[in-house]
């Protein structure tokens, strides 16, 4: 299982990332839109990554469910990532992940 780390994302802001759909139902542009440091209180020894958050956009005008989702992108490949829709935009709703 691959640890992504922040560094992983921060120089990929404002592009897009390609979410895979149920079967049949295609794939959906997400653009990271926000990578950052999470303050954690305490950093503890022997932990795998520093913990840190991720902002997407998808300019969509239905609201994807909480849940895993296959991501792609070019540079980073693809992996499992559990977005949560957080607020929605004029552009569009924003979905967070959180790595810790």
């Amino acid at each position: 299982m691959q640890v992504m780390q922040l560094g992983d994302f921060a120089s990929r802001v404002n592009e897009t990332f390609t979410v895979s759909l149920d079967q049949g139902e295609g794939n959906a542009p997400f653009v990271l839109v926000e990578a950052r440091p999470v303050n954690a209180p305490t950093t503890q020894s022997g932990q795998a990554r520093d913990p840190f958050s991720l902002l997407f956009r998808n300019e969509a005008a239905i609201l994807f469910p909480q849940r895993i989702y296959r991501m792609h992108h070019e540079a980073t490949g693809e992996f499992g990532i559990f977005l949560v829709p957080i607020a929605r935009e004029r552009a569009g709703f924003l979905y967070q992940a959180v790595f810790n």
